[in-house]
């Protein structure tokens, strides 16, 4: 398989126009006014490669011109000038966890990729043996409320290795949960936020249900179109095997579904402008 950077660098040369997207009929956008305190680098071709590339069929992830990464204490201390000019546009940073965990690498990774100038977001990993309103307090607590900062995540995803919590709750309970965690974070931070999720977990609980926010999907075997069908995308990871200069070992690296122009609208887009592709 050709290196992704030389793929992706004859698709930015061409301007992007590829991307078959109509965000003018997908985006609704609510603005709200707010200045940025600092600009946003400019979407780079990207310069890194994965260590089991899939074998895509149709539209490939490098028909998509701005991505990024996700990191966790597990990435450790991360050169985040190195991955910014190796083509990462923005980083999703583990926050919290449950109602009483914080990574201990967050405030590194916040501090540094802000420091750099790259657009980054918070995550919380949904622990199912904690009240959501006391999962969204605590992450609250522990997240500053940024500007500048891309909306909030919450990744929802069964925990098959959780040594202290086996519950399955029922489809809609879940969503219940989701909905209380989600509404307060929004109502903090002023901004709409991301769901994070899997194939399993989206089936299992018919987060389609659920078309009011942007999604981010893993999908690291197919297109997310084959894999979720017709329910709309703003960002799909596609590989945890990548190899990011600046990152040690292997790295997640997702896309956001539009152009370049339409990624800075959307990372500017104030409090609760969507961009949702279109399927």
């Amino acid at each position: 398989m050709k290196r992704i950077v030389t793929v992706l660098l004859s698709l930015l040369l061409s301007a992007c126009t590829s991307v078959d997207y109509n965000f003018t009929e997908a985006t609704r956008t609510i603005r709200t006014e707010r200045k940025m305190t600092f600009s946003y680098p400019a979407v780079r071709a990207p310069k890194f490669d994965d260590r089991k590339p899939h074998d895509w069929n149709g539209k490939t992830p490098w028909h998509y011109p701005v991505h990024g990464t996700d990191v966790s204490k597990y990435q450790g201390t991360v050169d985040w000038k190195t991955a910014r000019d190796s083509g990462i546009s923005f980083v999703f940073i583990k926050a919290t966890e449950g109602g009483d965990r914080v990574d201990e690498r967050f405030a590194e990774h916040w501090a540094g990729a802000r420091a750099v100038g790259l657009p980054r977001g918070a995550y919380h990993f949904y622990y199912f043996c904690r009240p959501a309103i006391e999962q969204a307090q605590w992450f609250i607590r522990n997240v500053p409320r940024d500007p500048d900062a891309l909306p909030p995540v919450l990744d929802m995803e069964w925990n098959h290795l959780s040594p202290t919590c086996k519950k399955r709750p029922d489809a809609a309970i879940v969503r219940r949960e989701m909905k209380i965690f989600l509404d307060a974070v929004e109502r903090h931070y002023g901004k709409r936020p991301v769901i994070y999720t899997t194939i399993d977990f989206f089936d299992d609980n018919d987060l389609r249900r659920m078309r009011e926010y942007p999604f981010w999907l893993r999908s690291v075997a197919g297109h997310p179109n084959e894999k979720y069908g017709e329910h709309p995308w703003t960002f799909w990871q596609y590989t945890g095997t990548g190899s990011v200069p600046g990152i040690r070992g292997d790295a997640d690296i997702n896309v956001f579904a539009g152009s370049p122009e339409q990624w800075r609208a959307w990372v500017e887009g104030g409090k609760e402008t969507q961009t949702i592709a279109s399927q």
